[in-house]
């Protein structure tokens, strides 16, 4: 009996093992043998072209009819974000500014290297050429600049224009209205659309010969961006533009370094630069020498300006920046000059003797806090005097500061400078984009 059990239990064993061989070959090993082909469908309308496809060579999908209908739906999904990119091109195209700035003044180079952080190609400044480009906010910026850039000579790029030039005296002024009635020329004959100018303002502010070139006046100019307290500044069609940095002296963006900030600095107080006879400068002179302040300061007083500097005279200028804890400047045919800025790209504090200095900027009974309006509206961490007797007692506080305290002081300045340029910068465009775009209103 109990052989017999166990010669059923080892077949039923054996069956089950053979069973489980055979269905592993079938799903596995075993060659699939072609579906029989279907009946191809009629409909009422006749057989179709495709209808001769056969179908029997795919193989069975039950997940078919799902992946079908997400293919659809991403097809849908892709043409939908082809569509939108499309109209975002478009819309970007309709709206969208191309201005062409055309540097015919030392200040375009404060313009576009300091303000706009743009660079130049060739790096060569004495290149007859030089030509940059950015994209900022809607707009595409290019500049070019160089003593080839001659009216009709060029290729204009843009039909909208921001033409830089330098009206400080008489023969600059001639020299900048040749450039007008070019601009004037290509806007009659509808090569250009819009006209802005950046001018280096007269320095007692007469400015009165650019009034006739602005819209307001029956000009083509839709905007001026002037420096100094110009009395005509309205915030509508004329706005203050900084003085900046002696960009004809090549003077460089400087890139603050741990040192420029943290390192004790050799001298108390520097001024380098031209002593003019009967002047507050002769004052101030008077007063550095008295107890020996002057030996704690880097002075090199001169007689006659200066336009050009010898290399040694530009090191020695930048090293005094770079070794004052302070930069004193007192007032010259104007209040603000390029020292002020200067100072602060290397972080030595100015002091500015504050008074308004004859001529028709404008004056304070107006304007509060003219002068240096734009400077101040701006909140500049500088030391404002209104004369130069308040030095001594400036210095004797200085000499009791710690170093940490100058170093915080060094951060504070730069970090305004850095925001003080972006803001200018963000401002020219806010305002060409304002005036320039076709307004979405009504």
């Amino acid at each position: 009996m109990r052989g017999a059990r166990r010669r059923l239990c080892s077949a039923l064993l054996l069956a089950y093992g053979l069973f489980s061989l055979y269905a592993a070959y079938t799903v596995f090993l075993r060659p699939r043998r072609p579906a029989a082909p279907r009946p191809p469908h009629r409909d009422r309308r006749g057989p179709r072209d495709n209808d001769h496809v056969s179908l029997g060579n795919e193989e069975w999908n039950p997940w078919e009819a799902d992946e079908k209908n997400e293919q659809i739906a991403s097809q849908q999904r892709y043409e939908n974000n082809v569509k939108m990119i499309k109209n975002a091109r478009s819309h970007l195209e309709q709206t969208s500014l191309r201005v062409q700035i055309w540097g015919k003044a030392a200040i375009g180079l404060y313009l576009w290297q300091h303000i706009f952080e743009g660079h130049l190609e060739p790096a060569d400044v004495t290149a007859p050429w030089r030509e940059g480009s950015q994209k900022a906010g809607k707009t595409y910026f290019s500049f070019i600049t160089g003593p080839s850039v001659v009216p009709g000579y060029f290729s204009v790029e843009a039909e909208n224009v921001v033409l830089v030039l330098n009206g400080r005296e008489k023969a600059k002024i001639a020299y900048a209205t040749q450039w007008l009635h070019y601009a004037q020329t290509l806007i009659q004959t509808h090569k250009i659309q819009r006209v802005a100018v950046v001018l280096l303002g007269n320095e007692q502010c007469n400015n009165e010969w650019i009034q006739p070139y602005l819209k307001r006046h029956g000009g083509f100019v839709n905007l001026l961006f002037v420096t100094y307290d110009y009395a005509l500044v309205n915030e509508e069609d004329i706005f203050q533009w900084p003085l900046g940095v002696a960009t004809y002296r090549n003077f460089p963006v400087v890139e603050p370094s741990w040192s420029m900030l943290h390192d004790p600095r050799s001298y108390l107080c520097n001024f380098l630069g031209t002593v003019y006879k009967n002047s507050s400068r002769e004052t101030l002179m008077e007063i550095l020498k008295q107890d020996g302040l002057d030996k704690l300061c880097w002075i090199a007083a001169r007689e006659q300006w200066q336009p050009q500097e010898t290399n040694e005279s530009f090191k020695n200028y930048q090293d005094a920046l770079l070794q004052s804890d302070l930069t004193l400047s007192p007032v010259g045919i104007n209040t603000e000059c390029y020292r002020i800025y200067e100072a602060c790209s290397y972080g030595s504090l100015p002091v500015i003797e504050d008074v308004m200095t004859p001529g028709d900027c404008g004056n304070s009974s107006m304007y509060h806090s003219a002068p240096l309006q734009l400077l101040k509206t701006m909140g500049a961490p500088f030391i404002f005097i209104k004369n130069w007797k308040e030095l001594p007692a400036i210095l004797e506080k200085e000499k009791k500061m710690s170093l940490q305290e100058k170093i915080q002081r060094r951060k504070k300045l730069i970090e305004w400078y850095q925001n003080f340029k972006a803001w200018m910068r963000q401002k020219f465009i806010n305002t060409l984009e304002n005036s320039f775009l076709p307004s979405d209103k009504g």
